[in-house]
């Protein structure tokens, strides 16, 4: 647009430059006086003390009163839960949350120091809490219990008494662990968690847990339903020993070579089920999905794409097949 040292004739030059610059982007605008549009956007924003995000606060902090977590009087509390719902990020990332979007300055050591109490003197009202609300939902009846296991990392080198290194399900074996277990109710209404170290075998979590919740709420009688990974033969013939109803996920290739040839022999129907007798004196029960069908179709094609291209490539070794002469994709 030009030059100038003189102060007037830039101010003249910037107005022209903006009005040039609005005509060739197209841009839509409001349509203040281009003599005023500074003063307007001054006076909008030195008017405005602070931008604080209500919505989550109305909603969510509603339910959080109404489930009965406003009996833990600790502000902290209910800032962690409900920025976990909305922003799921690092607990550093968190304190920046709090001050952008509630305009809370909280520093991450205090958070820290907060989760060792919450762990130490809140986590049985916690659990209070939500077991109550869990009831009301379900008409005082809580007879199935789920009970599943995750294990969560550190980004730390170094162990102690609860984090050590393990089977990682998040494939980060050399980081130190913890292992979380949690019971839920039907439809996935938690009732109970219980943390664990690091190197500790999931299957020996369950009884543990299950136990001091049946205890805890003086429950007579529980079904539990547990995934694969925990049905060993210990935990089986403790669950009978102590009279519990249960129902553990099986994998049809740990099962005996008369039971597999019976399993493949069947011909069922999309949501169809049936029931087999095992030699424990237990049953099998077996359903047939569709779905669950072609999602393995599509995931063994992979895997045997994935081989052919490795043989084609004469990038196959030893390293690709296993113990029992089975090929590895």
């Amino acid at each position: 647009m030009g030059s100038s040292k003189d102060t007037l004739m830039v101010q003249v030059l910037l107005k022209e430059a903006k009005i040039q610059l609005a005509q060739l982007t197209g841009q839509a605008s409001l349509n203040f006086d281009i003599e005023r549009e500074q003063e307007l956007i001054d006076l909008f924003f030195n008017g405005i003390k602070e931008i604080r995000l209500e919505g989550p606060e109305l909603v969510l902090g509603k339910l959080f009163d109404e489930i009965g977590f406003c009996r833990i009087k600790d502000d902290l509390f209910r800032h962690l839960v409900i920025a976990r719902l909305c922003y799921p990020v690092s607990k550093l990332k968190t304190t920046d949350y709090l001050y952008k979007y509630k305009g809370i300055t909280i520093d991450v050591e205090r958070i820290y120091r907060y989760l060792d109490k919450l762990h130490n003197k809140q986590k049985d009202l916690v659990q209070q809490i939500s077991y109550a609300h869990t009831i009301k939902i379900l008409d005082d009846k809580i007879s199935v219990v789920f009970y599943d296991v995750t294990t969560l990392y550190f980004e730390i080198e170094d162990q102690d008494d609860l984090r050590k290194t393990g089977f990682s399900k998040d494939g980060r074996h050399q980081n130190p662990q913890i292992l979380l277990g949690l019971l839920v109710s039907l439809d996935g209404y938690p009732l109970a968690y219980e943390i664990f170290e690091g190197n500790k075998y999931e299957g020996h979590t369950m009884l543990p847990v299950i136990e001091a919740f049946k205890a805890t709420y003086k429950l007579e009688k529980l079904v539990v339903v547990a995934d694969a990974g925990l049905l060993s033969n210990d935990n089986i013939a403790e669950l009978q020993s102590k009279q519990y109803e249960y129902i553990l996920g099986a994998r049809i290739k740990n099962e005996t070579h008369s039971l597999q040839q019976q399993i493949l022999a069947l011909s069922l129907g999309n949501g169809q089920c049936t029931e087999l007798e095992r030699e424990t004196h237990t049953r099998l029960i077996l359903s047939y999905s569709e779905s669950r069908a072609k999602k393995d179709a599509v995931n063994r094609k992979r895997g045997l794409d994935k081989l052919e291209r490795s043989i084609k490539k004469g990038k196959l070794s030893k390293k690709n097949i296993n113990n029992k002469a089975t090929i590895n994709t």
